[in-house]
């Protein structure tokens, strides 16, 4: 059974029909299809298009093929150009010929756009609480970090001591602009399309607006020619979705990073690091480099759609059946990692006396530089004398702290010998105590905010 074909004399080429057929990506809309051909139904018989009979069989009918889906018992044929087709077919099986009165004033052009923006409509709340999730395992980690100290780092080189906490929960703040794209998206997801026909609408009387509504749509689309053609949508879903990806990307990096002999500041539990099939010491990070490998991808995903989008005309072209596909398996993507990572970072031994001693005292250059803008210096001057301290410093081959005070006054006799106490690294964390700064209250406040919003 194929849904148009009356004007051909020949069947389609095997391999053509191969080419065609889009059922084994568009299945996965198999809800979202029968609950859009329900509304259709209930429209039509509300615009006369069908009889009360026919109206109570078709719905009867589509309920049976959902419950079809379902169970797992619905058996796909070779006919099955897709899951339009699909459907009506076992509909026209279960019911007979009221089945070929649903498709009346509907194309499969309005009805995929539709489809798709159903399903995408379920997604986004279900990526949207496993961001959560993980949003969740860094606020976790960061209240059981406490006091903990580490280095912060600019251009990968050590720049200032910062609360470990407050590391962790510089992610979370980027997964949160995450769920906040995907919220912003909902509404443009939220259009009906159904009604618009091929492209020019629906020839009967047909109330879209409680059409919408039936079908949890906030508002119906006002242009049949855009609302066939329309996969900004789809285009947008996937940006959110690579920009994801991006971020656990860049969490994934650090922690391979923080992993390695060289820094030591983490080590991975073993349910979530592999070996070497050669090497009996290694302990992999693989599942933090496959999320860091798998963000290529995603953004791959994206480009390749918008390469698809870039020259269509007006309207519907078949290039449309390739706008599925990479959402679908960036949805997939994304839903296999985040649980993962997730439950990794919970599992995660922190080594806080690795990341004390990696801080040094020439991560309080600033804080020297301060200490003179305190005593009335120019900063810029300032900037320049802590710089000649640790030149001073590294010449002599001594820390910061193990200068002479006649070093310091050999610069400048603004430094006194309270001078010393600017090298505690955890006396400098505190000074940071702006809204969003890295001290203790700041990242205990900090995270009583995020608790808040995940709460909402």
């Amino acid at each position: 059974m194929t849904l148009w074909g009356g004007r051909f004399t020949q069947s389609l080429d095997t391999l053509a029909w191969a080419l065609n057929s889009s059922l084994p990506v568009d299945q996965q809309m198999a809800f979202q299809d029968v609950e859009g051909s329900v509304a259709w139904a209930k429209a039509i018989h509300k615009a006369g298009i069908l009889s009360d009979e026919e109206h109570a069989s078709i719905s009867a009918g589509l309920d049976t093929v959902r419950n079809e889906f379902a169970s797992g018992e619905f058996i796909f044929q070779p006919s099955d150009e897709d899951i339009h087709t699909a459907v009506e077919r076992r509909l026209s099986e279960l019911i007979g010929v009221a089945a070929g009165k649903l498709h009346t004033g509907r194309s499969r052009n309005d009805q995929v756009a539709t489809d798709f923006r159903l399903w995408m409509l379920n997604k986004i709340p279900e990526l949207h609480s496993t961001l959560i999730v993980l949003q969740n395992a860094l606020v976790e980690q960061a209240e059981l970090a406490g006091e903990t100290i580490m280095p912060g780092y600019t251009h990968l080189q050590r720049a200032q001591p910062i609360l470990l906490g407050h590391w962790w929960l510089s992610h979370y703040w980027a997964l949160k602009r995450d769920i906040e794209r995907l919220q912003d998206l909902t509404k443009r997801v939220s259009v009906l399309p159904l009604g618009s026909g091929a492209l020019a609408g629906a020839p009967f009387a047909l109330d879209r607006d409680a059409l919408a509504k039936y079908l949890g749509f906030d508002e119906v689309s006002q242009n049949s020619l855009d609302a066939v053609s329309d996969r900004d949508f789809a285009a947008e879903y996937l940006f959110v979705c690579s920009m994801a990806a991006v971020h656990l990307s860049k969490l994934a990096e650090q922690i391979v990073l923080y992993t390695t002999a060289e820094f030591g500041f983490f080590e991975l539990s073993d349910a979530f690091s592999t070996g070497s099939s050669l090497m009996p010491q290694k302990k992999n990070p693989d599942v933090f480099e496959l999320t860091r490998g798998k963000a290529g991808t995603m953004i791959g995903l994206l480009t390749g759609l918008m390469s698809t989008l870039k020259g269509l005309p007006s309207t519907y072209d078949k290039d449309l059946q390739e706008d599925k596909a990479p959402v679908f398996a960036a949805t997939n993507t994304l839903l296999s990692i985040l649980p993962v990572m997730a439950a990794a970072l919970r599992t995660i031994t922190v080594k806080p006396e690795r990341m004390r001693g990696a801080i040094d005292s020439t991560m309080m250059a600033t804080d020297l530089a301060d200490y003179l803008v305190a005593k009335g210096v120019p900063f810029r001057e300032a900037h320049s004398m802590a710089g000649r301290v640790v030149r001073a410093a590294g010449e002599n081959q001594v820390r910061m702290e193990e200068l002479p005070l006649e070093a310091y006054q050999a610069i400048s006799p603004v430094f006194e010998a309270d001078v010393y106490q600017v090298f505690d690294p955890l006396e400098s964390i505190n000074k940071r105590n702006t809204v969003g700064g890295t001290s203790l209250q700041s990242v205990k406040m900090q995270i009583a905010e995020c608790k808040m919003q995940n709460s909402k």
